[in-house]
């Protein structure tokens, strides 16, 4: 899949989703990996003035969602996340942060991704650890 046919699946499975709400655009595609950008603003803040963890897991999630959405066969499979962690490591109150979605394991069933948050400098932010699963769409 290209990087055009990425951003226009992108825009139409995203909109009116959460996604769209926090700005989300995927970026960039490679063979093995998938990139998501978000602004960090008031609409992600915490109370204090820094990106929410909340905020950070949802766009690791929806990077490694959409990764593999993109890298496997969902004519007949849907893709579910099962287990998702984070760690966060630096907080960020400006500006965009970036998430890379790369497989760690590419199996038939289940997928598990690494996924790195980072901001403008490319400094980590959270390093988060997505697992997901492919399950078979009912025949009729």
């Amino acid at each position: 899949m290209t990087k055009e046919e990425v951003l226009q699946l992108s825009k139409k499975v995203c909109k009116n989703t959460l996604m769209e709400t926090l700005e989300i655009e995927f970026s960039e595609i490679g063979e093995d990996y998938l990139i998501a950008k978000m602004p960090v603003n008031s609409r992600v803040h915490q109370p204090d003035g820094v990106l929410h963890g909340g905020a950070t897991v949802a766009l690791a999630e929806s990077v490694g969602s959409m990764a593999s959405y993109v890298f496997l066969d969902t004519d007949n499979f849907f893709i579910r996340g099962i287990e998702i962690a984070a760690n966060h490591l630096r907080s960020v109150k400006e500006g965009w942060v970036y998430a890379k979605a790369t497989f760690i394991h590419k199996g038939r069933t289940t997928q598990l991704f690494e996924i790195k948050i980072t901001d403008e400098e490319d400094r980590l932010i959270s390093l988060v650890k997505l697992t997901t699963i492919a399950l078979p769409k009912e025949t009729k």
